[in-house]
Parts: structure tokens; C-alpha cells; sequence
């Protein structure tokens, strides 16, 4: 059991309710949209998914940091989340890799959190009234944390991929470890298939442009383990800038926030894919996540908030065009309306959720776009959609090849 000397925390609602608990990592106060998690593990890929900028998450799965922190697994350079509320975490982690506590990984990286609170009564909550902002407060004053709460911005209003992405072009070559699942497990699934995605007409590795949104890393991994050449582009770069490049292929990042603050990349993805023409001038895309709802307004289509978003790795995703179900990971708050998507030729839907029906995926053949709502990568999560990336590099080298 975790230590019972940290002190008094609390985590208010802004529906006035309140839960106390012990303090966890930073004896610091922090505000934000308190979302939930259905994941029974990879706690330290969601604490550094760029995806979970200005959140507090909340596991529903009640026992954390059982196998520690092994920095290997992080999916960033540092934790995103604004805070961090357990049901109980594990102060004597049992694990070969593990380098350190939860508590310790969030106190050094200057993060609050809150242990023993009811996450099960949270959740429903957020269930019922939806997400809602939050606050993290050190002590037990509830006004203190009302008046916390009352000075906020809502979470929807504010720009947190500016806060997440990289500010500088940069090539990617790894990141600096060899990670706990080797590169080369990251393909076995397209080796088994007999795909060569690595070979193609010019002779060189295909480039793949990745604008940054909040990407994880281990989207960059599973493009360098198909052995392509790998950029990745600040969030507001220019079409002409990604086009230097000269890329073959291009893929949008995930990412944190509301898809309709967002003009700039969504001007940026029409140019790229050659939108307001006739898809000749067009650079194969696919479009992860934020990625995925960028690409759906550059064609017309309008997004909303999900009353509690879908955060987890048991969605259940059906490919309409096979009809085959994948078990999915996913982490995102808005959506693709169904209801106000684009009248444009070959623009179709290609995967749905099965458990709401919204909108997983879209296709534009004419112009080389292919886009999915979950998170094929994983990172936490099942790696049953892993081939969608096959599927991405085989269509860039198709084009590259001219067939």
C-alpha cells in the first residue's frame, strides 16, 4: 500500500462534487478536462501520449504502477497529462525494468495526482454528465478548489497542440532507446503477409512526411521498422515547407483538443492533397486520430464532442469494406458527424464503431487519402490494426511506382 504520510488532496468536479484521497507525485494544484481510461495496463504510455494534453486522467482499472516506470515504454520526452487520480497505486513496484514509482515519475516530472479515491464513482459520473473540468488541490479546501475551477478556461477553447507538438522540423532516428518490443516485432505481422514495403522503383527509402499533432512515438517507430525515411513537421508547418521535403507519403499525427480551433492544418491538408483539384498534385495521407478529423473537415465534413470520449483498448471497429472486426485502442474526445459528412466523389466511410456507430475512417482514392479514428500503433492497446500502416506504405509505393 502506498505511503499514508503525503498528505490530504482532493479532486473537485466542476458539478460540485468532490473526492479526497492522498497526495500523489507533485504537492502542486492543477486544473483540467477529467477524462477516463478502460485500460488494464500501460499507465506509462498514457501518461506520456501528447494526446492527453491539459487532461487529468483517470484509470478505471484501480491498481497502478504494480510493474513500475521503465522509461522505455514513454510514447513522448515527458509526461502530457495534467494530473493524475488512481484508486491505489504501488509504492514497491515488482519488475526487472522498472526504474522508479508512479509517485516518483510524476513528483520529478512536477505532476499532481491523487490516490485512493473511488475512480468506479468518478467514472460514472463522467458517464452520466459528461467530461467536465476539474481540479487537482493540495490540502482539503474545497473553496480553494471551487475557486480554482472558477478561474478556468474550458478545455475546448484553448490550443493544447501548440502546447504538445514540436516547435522544429527534425528527422527522426529513433528515440535514443531500444525500446521493450523490438522494431522488428513491429513488422512480423507484414513479413508473415510477404509484403516488401521497404523496396520501390526509386530505388531509396520512402519518405514519409509526419505532421506533428502530438504524434507518439511509436508511430514513428512503426514507419521507420517499415524502413522508410522519417521527418516530422511542427504543426503549423506550410504546405510548401512539408512539400521541400519532396515526401511520398504523409501522415497527420494524433493529438490533443478540439479539431475546430484548428484552421491552419486543415488549409494546410487541402493543399497537400490537392483538394481543390483534381488529385494529380496530391501526396498519399493517412490520417491518425486528431489526424483522422483534420482530414474529414479539409473535405467538408463537420466534428463534435463525444459526451465522454473513447479512451481505451477495447473498441470494438468494423472494416465496412471486409466486414471484419478489430478490437481497437483508442484515445480521443470528438468525432466525425455522420450526419453532416462530404458530398464529394469517392469519398467514402471504411470503418465504424460498433458500439455508437460514429464515424473510424474515411477514404478518398481520387485523392490518396486514407484515415482511421483509432490508434493503429497501440501504445497501450491490442495490435490487431497494425496493418493498417502495411496498408498506407503499399499504397505510397504503389504511387511512387506509378501503378
Amino acid at each position: 500500500m502506498p505511503s499514508e504520510t503525503r498528505g490530504p488532496t482532493l479532486l473537485a468536479l466542476s458539478d460540485g462534487s468532490v473526492f479526497r484521497g492522498r497526495s500523489l507525485g507533485a504537492k502542486t494544484d492543477t486544473v483540467g478536462l477529467v477524462v477516463f481510461n478502460t485500460s488494464m495496463t500501460g499507465y506509462e504510455e498514457m501518461l506520456t501520449d501528447p494526446s492527453y494534453g491539459g487532461q487529468i486522467l483517470v484509470p478505471t482499472y484501480p491498481l497502478i504502477g504494480n510493474y513500475g516506470i521503465n522509461l522505455k515504454d514513454a510514447e513522448s520526452k515527458r509526461i502530457q497529462v495534467k494530473g493524475f487520480v488512481v484508486r491505489d497505486d504501488c509504492d514497491a513496484p515488482s519488475h526487472p525494468h522498472s526504474e522508479m514509482t508512479v509517485h516518483e515519475y510524476l513528483e520529478t516530472n512536477g505532476i499532481a495526482g491523487v490516490s485512493g479515491v473511488d475512480t468506479r464513482a468518478i467514472t460514472r459520473r463522467i458517464r452520466s454528465t459528461g467530461v467536465m473540468m476539474g481540479a487537482i488541490v493540495q490540502g482539503d479546501d474545497t473553496a480553494a478548489a471551487n475557486s480554482v475551477l472558477e478561474a478556468a478556461q474550458w478545455y475546448g477553447d484553448h490550443d493544447w497542440v501548440g502546447e504538445v507538438a514540436t516547435k522544429e522540423e527534425f528527422d527522426w532516428i529513433g528515440d535514443g532507446t531500444t525500446g521493450t518490443r523490438p522494431a522488428e516485432e513491429l513488422i512480423v505481422r507484414s513479413q508473415r503477409a510477404g509484403a516488401a514495403t521497404e523496396v520501390n522503383d526509386r530505388n531509396r527509402p520512402l519518405r514519409i512526411a509526419v505532421i506533428d499533432f502530438g504524434v507518439k512515438w511509436n508511430i514513428l517507430r512503426s514507419m521507420m521498422a517499415r524502413h522508410c525515411q522519417v521527418k516530422v513537421f511542427p504543426c503549423d508547418a506550410t504546405a510548401s515547407e512539408v512539400r521541400s521535403f519532396d515526401p511520398d507519403g504523409i501522415v497527420l499525427s494524433p493529438g490533443p483538443g478540439d479539431p475546430a480551433v484548428l484552421d491552419g492544418p486543415v488549409e494546410t491538408i487541402r493543399e497537400l492533397s490537392d483538394l481543390n483539384g483534381d488529385g494529380s498534385k496530391s501526396i498519399p495521407t493517412l490520417g491518425i486520430c486528431l489526424g483522422h478529423q483534420l482530414v474529414a473537415r479539409a473535405l467538408g465534413a463537420d466534428t463534435f464532442m463525444l459526451h465522454f470520449g473513447h479512451r481505451g483498448g477495447n473498441q470494438p471497429v468494423r472494416d465496412v469494406r471486409t466486414g471484419r472486426v478489430y478490437v481497437t485502442a483508442h484515445n480521443h474526445g470528438y468525432a466525425v458527424d455522420p450526419d453532416k459528412l462530404p458530398k464529394r466523389p469517392g469519398v467514402r466511410v471504411t470503418h465504424i464503431n460498433l458500439n455508437d456507430n460514429t464515424v473510424e475512417g474515411l477514404a478518398d482514392e481520387t485523392h490518396g487519402i486514407m484515415t482511421i479514428q483509432f490508434h493503429s500503433e497501440a501504445s497501450p492497446g491490442p495490435h490487431d490494426s497494425e496493418m493498417i500502416f502495411d496498408e498506407f506504405v503499399a499504397a505510397v509505393k504503389q504511387r511512387v511506382n506509378g501503378k
